[in-house]
């Protein structure tokens, strides 16, 4: 890894983890000094995630970060299950790898046993992400087209777009359980249309995976304190 890319790394991490607020005008030389580095990589980071859409810069200014308004999270969240579902049509047309195989059904056996513990504590909700967060990038490296993935890890770099952004807030807002099992059930479903090659219905699968993520947003915009414990960068998003 270059230095370039550790420091985009970084900043791209210590936005989302809400440590700028919205609108804070981004300084070169205070940010090359908090991650150790040259202001040349930081100029360069900032340039990229201006084209991510995470900063904004106008004449004069410089780099600020960008508020959000929930219609372009939605927005975002809704182009992931379509491009998630574009792979996942791909995966079951073009016939499921072994390794595909082998990796959902060790992601579908822990996710059936952490529903099976009779706590679902913050533990339970770190295993999930870590299960969830594999079984979609294993989708996603499976689908063999690049612009394809490219579209997808770009999105998912945007504020509550990636698979699993919106799990810890889940457990601050004190969402049902229940509608993590459902999610679930669906990887279960999405899992059984790509392996027995019925592309349409892993493409619908993948696009309805989405609402609930987006049921969750919507509750955490509705609890923006509590949520904002758990994940600070619901304050990139304006109130609903």
């Amino acid at each position: 890894m270059t230095i370039h890319d550790a420091v985009l790394m970084q900043l791209r991490a210590a936005i989302l983890r809400g440590e700028f607020a919205p609108g804070q005008r981004l300084v070169e030389q205070q940010i090359a000094e908090q991650f150790g580095a040259s202001r040349t990589p930081v100029r360069a980071a900032m340039a990229a995630l201006e084209k991510e859409g995470l900063l904004l810069t106008g004449e004069g200014i410089g780099y600020t970060v960008k508020l959000y308004t929930p219609a372009e999270v939605i927005d975002a969240i809704e182009l992931r299950g379509h491009l998630e579902g574009l792979a996942a049509r791909l995966v079951a047309e073009h016939g499921m790898p072994r390794k595909l195989d082998r990796e959902l059904r060790d992601c579908l056996e822990a996710g059936d046993a952490i529903f099976e513990r009779p706590d679902f504590d913050l533990a339970s909700y770190a295993s999930y992400t870590e299960m969830n967060d594999r079984y979609h990038l294993a989708v996603c490296d499976a689908c063999g087209s690049a612009p394809l993935q490219r579209a997808m890890r770009a999105n998912d770099a945007l504020p509550f777009a990636a698979p699993s952004a919106m799990i810890p807030m889940q457990s601050a807002i004190e969402i049902s359980v229940e509608w993590m099992r459902y999610a679930h059930q669906q990887h279960h479903m999405l899992f059984d249309a790509m392996r027995t090659g019925q592309g349409a219905r892993a493409q619908a699968l993948a696009v309805e995976h989405v609402e609930v993520p987006k049921m969750n947003l919507r509750q955490a915009l509705e609890n923006r304190e509590q949520a904002a414990r758990a994940a600070p960068v619901i304050r990139l998003v304006r109130g609903s």
